[in-house]
């Protein structure tokens, strides 16, 4: 089993439904990685894997869970030099009002 040759740091969002926007705030540009739980393990074994993000250049970034399930959060400075100290805030999204009909 390969492992990434660069470092990482990993937020793991637990269960998240669709719709729900996580803000990322980076200090450095960084690759910045939304996956499911399947995909994040495939990351880690350096293996071909599909996510959410990419390059983040200008901080912070907000990216939006697809649909409901186990997500995980990736920052690594593969192809970049130094290091990103980042940190990660889930905001809530007001659920869709339901309009009632009026007797």
């Amino acid at each position: 089993m390969t492992k990434p040759k660069f470092s990482f740091t990993h937020y793991d969002l637990k269960q998240q439904r669709a719709g729900v926007s996580i803000e990322i705030t980076l200090s450095a540009v960084a690759n910045v990685r939304l996956m499911t739980e399947n995909n994040f393990a495939l990351y880690k074994q350096a293996m071909k894997h599909q996510f959410i993000g990419g390059v983040a250049r200008k901080s912070p970034i907000r990216l939006t869970i697809p649909q409901s399930g186990r997500w995980h959060v990736v920052v690594d400075m593969e192809g970049h030099h130094g290091q990103s100290g980042s940190s990660i805030r889930i905001i809530e999204t007001a659920a869709t009002p339901r309009f009632q009909s009026a007797s």
